[in-house]
């Protein structure tokens, strides 16, 4: 098994000629597209042979005819469904961050720069089942191609797969890429109720106008594990397209809370803490107050909004990791 997977990574890097990941835009060159037959593909081969069998043992012309004519029609499969990949473009977008758990979400941007349209292409990931997709001529499709996501941490796009069987299906042509892409995982929420995190005295706050729950005063993007009777639902039937909203209510008093990991039972681990500490970012963030994040290599400042809520999330995240 294990020179099994050696001979798969050292196929993958030829195959991808170069170092991965690549940079943006990625250009399927003709050196990279590979082309074998279809199982119904070999089984026209077998047929084609069948009857090549009987037209040289009954001396048929007519049968010679029909084969040959026959033969050059899979020779031209093979020259369409090749040219159906080479010199298509890929570019990765920009990718939200998810909670462990999620499918993570990596775009991809496909380019056409040939003036004839290229049907029937298959995208997947490694075990994924993949999407199907159209391009037209000079066109280009943006798609977003799901991952499921285990842990926190940056999640980095995996070497993707271009597969078409264009246009009878005898033959299969695919090319492989590894786009610069990742994805931010963040902790998933803790779902049990979590200690406190903050200091008593760190809760008491200063007056100012909060988003409580008295007055209405306007909407905002809807945020993660916020309630679902905050959802302005009449907003998101009218504008079906567009970002889910949340209503904002106008309080008397500001509350503002620290979140300190040390002040969190040395007994609980690692992960158990930052899911905790993400459950109170979340549940913070959809209550309009104002919090601040102490971390053992670093503090966030009190704020609130939709910034300091991705920041605190992201340092919870990458907390620990090597990684940048």
């Amino acid at each position: 098994m294990k020179l099994l997977a050696a001979l798969q990574k050292r196929f993958f890097r030829w195959a991808l000629r170069g170092p991965t990941p690549e940079a943006a835009p990625v250009v399927l060159t003709r050196q990279r597209i590979f082309v074998l037959p279809t199982r119904f593909g070999l089984c026209y081969c077998l047929l084609l042979l069948v009857m090549l069998t009987a037209a040289i043992n009954y001396n048929l012309s007519l049968a010679y005819a029909w084969v040959f004519l026959l033969a050059g029609l899979g020779v031209v499969c093979i020259f369409h469904s090749f040219r159906n990949l080479v010199r298509l473009r890929l570019s990765p977008g920009r990718n939200p961050p998810v909670f462990a758990g999620e499918a993570a979400g990596f775009a991809l941007r496909l380019e056409n720069p040939d003036e004839r349209p290229r049907p029937a292409l298959r995208v997947n990931l490694p075990d994924q089942s993949g999407l199907e997709v159209d391009l037209a001529a000079l066109g280009s499709r943006e798609i977003t191609l799901k991952l499921p996501s285990s842990r926190r941490g940056w999640l980095a796009m995996p070497r993707l797969r271009l597969t078409t069987t264009y246009p009878m299906g005898l033959i299969r042509a695919w090319a492989y890429a590894a786009p610069a892409a990742r994805c931010l995982v963040y902790p998933a929420p803790q779902q049990e109720e979590a200690p406190p995190a903050a200091n008593p005295a760190d809760e008491r706050g200063a007056q100012g106008r909060n988003r409580g729950l008295e007055d209405f005063s306007g909407l905002r993007p809807h945020q993660p594990a916020e309630p679902l009777h905050h959802i302005a639902w009449k907003t998101a039937a009218r504008f079906e397209q567009g970002p889910l909203l949340s209503k904002v209510f106008s309080g008397s008093q500001m509350r503002t809370v620290w979140l300190d990991f040390a002040a969190l039972p040395a007994s609980i681990d690692l992960e158990t803490r930052l899911s905790m500490l993400a459950k109170s970012v979340c549940d913070l963030a959809a209550e309009g107050s104002r919090w601040g994040l102490r971390l053992p290599d670093k503090t966030l400042e009190a704020d609130s909004g939709v910034a300091h809520y991705h920041a605190c999330l992201a340092a919870l995240a990458l907390y620990g990791l090597s990684e940048a």
